[in-house]
């Protein structure tokens, strides 16, 4: 009867041993074939904002994100201005004032928690003469419907009081316009990811999807490097490869990345004293950018500029950074050819001002007239992903796809086409919309 009764329970041991070695086998299994339940492709700020909400929302979930670059934030998110904008610029009801101002108020909250370095100094968009006035008053009746918080419209005598060294007739004050290292928040939106148990794939460039033959994973992710991660769903945050990546699925290539580059000058150290807070020009409604401010940053410099000039390559920094194929793809593209000839008079100046440091001081000088030639050297760059449709025209709102069809390439993908500035103030805003599109695209519980 005890012998019975030892067998038994040898038995059972022995069961219970192997279903472990079972289950920890197909783990083990699973790990190493690297499958998911959401992969996020691009580790930008978006990106990785979008991962994180998603994976803080559903903690069960195994998610990726697979980046191509040796660290998360290499390009736009790491290559900006570093401004926490505030929303005054936006179309009253749209998706991206309000998202800019959830974000504004989002990122602060973050930053505080996480003990990020900020500073608030505060935005004067200054208009210079009659005609920026005018303007100048109606930006203000749009920052007031965006509920832009505590934002002013100050005179020249106040003006003088928040930029001593600043010239204007009128001014619209934005007090909690900030400054932070965005790459910097990035990294941080990374660490929150991967300590709820978010795997980060690095030196994970996209080459390929395909449909994979099991039926829980139904998505296979190919990098260029011979790797392969499996997935039950994808979503695309591509940044300047949005479309590229997006076509890799049969989506249409529409709206088009054309890469801006947009080039600083640096404002000599002992020249900085003449910059408190960001000093912005009044929107020009004729044109599609912004035009030349002053940024100050969190090492203490002041960044001059930007301006904008098509760049070479879609991750081109520098007029020497050329991709014949990336720059014939942009060039010959009905969108930037109707684009370039509508704004052909603005596109040279651009390039002009990009070759003569003198040009985009005079620019400056109508704002701080100390600033000099020789207070200014060349600074860093950033390059813009505009998205562009056929007709020559910027797309200013977000831009999601699927494919078409009922295969898991269609059906199971989700891309982010087009995260428009300010991506970065509004990254905690959009992460939430993105979630919860993830949510009921996927009927995710």
């Amino acid at each position: 009867m005890l012998s019975r009764t030892i067998d038994r329970s040898v038995l059972r041991l022995y069961s219970l041993a192997n279903g472990s070695l079972n289950t920890g086998f197909r783990a083990y299994s699973q790990a190493a074939k690297k499958q998911y339940d959401i992969v996020v492709v691009g580790g930008g700020i978006v990106g990785m904002a979008s991962a994180r909400e998603i994976l803080l929302r559903h903690p069960s979930l195994k998610v990726a994100v697979v980046e191509k670059e040796n660290k998360l934030a290499f390009h736009q998110s790491g290559h900006n201005s570093g401004v926490i904008h505030a929303g005054i610029y936006y179309k009253p009801g749209s998706l991206k004032a309000k998202l800019c101002v959830d974000g504004l108020h989002l990122s602060y909250k973050y930053l505080d928690e996480k003990n990020i370095p900020y500073k608030k100094v505060g935005k004067l968009i200054v208009a210079t003469n009659d005609v920026e006035v005018e303007r100048l008053n109606d930006l203000y009746k749009r920052s007031l419907a965006n509920n832009v918080p505590d934002v002013q419209l100050v005179d020249a005598k106040r003006i003088k009081e928040i930029e001593p060294y600043c010239q204007g007739l009128k001014a619209i004050w934005s007090p909690h316009t900030g400054i932070v290292d965005w790459g910097l928040v990035t990294q941080y939106y990374g660490k929150d990811f991967k300590q709820a148990g978010g795997d980060v794939h690095l030196n994970f460039e996209v080459s390929k999807f395909e449909e994979s033959k099991d039926p829980d994973y139904p998505i296979m992710v190919k990098s260029k490097q011979n790797e392969t991660v499996q997935s039950k769903y994808i979503l695309t945050c591509g940044g300047l490869q949005s479309d590229k990546v997006a076509e890799l699925t049969g989506c249409s290539p529409l709206p088009k990345i054309v890469p801006f580059r947009g080039e600083y000058l640096l404002l000599n150290p002992d020249k900085c004293h003449l910059v408190k807070g960001n000093i912005y020009p009044v929107p020009d409604p004729r044109f599609p950018f912004l035009g030349v401010h002053f940024t100050p940053r969190m090492d203490g410099s002041v960044w001059l500029g930007p301006n904008a000039v098509l760049a070479f390559k879609r991750e081109g920094y520098k007029w020497s950074d050329i991709n014949l194929f990336e720059l014939f793809d942009a060039i010959r593209f009905p969108g930037f050819i109707k684009m370039a000839l509508k704004y052909v008079g603005a596109g040279m100046q651009e390039m002009a001002k990009s070759a003569l440091i003198p040009l985009q001081v005079k620019e400056l000088q109508k704002f701080i007239p100390d600033v000099q030639d020789y207070d200014v050297k060349r600074g860093p760059a950033g390059v813009r992903a505009q998205a562009l449709d056929n007709d020559g025209n910027l797309v200013d709102d977000f831009v999601f796809d699927q494919g078409k069809g009922d295969n898991a390439l269609a059906k199971n993908i989700l891309h982010c086409r087009n995260a428009p500035s300010p991506g970065a103030t509004s990254s905690l805003a959009i992460a939430k919309m993105i979630a919860d599109k993830i949510e009921n695209q996927f009927n995710i519980k």
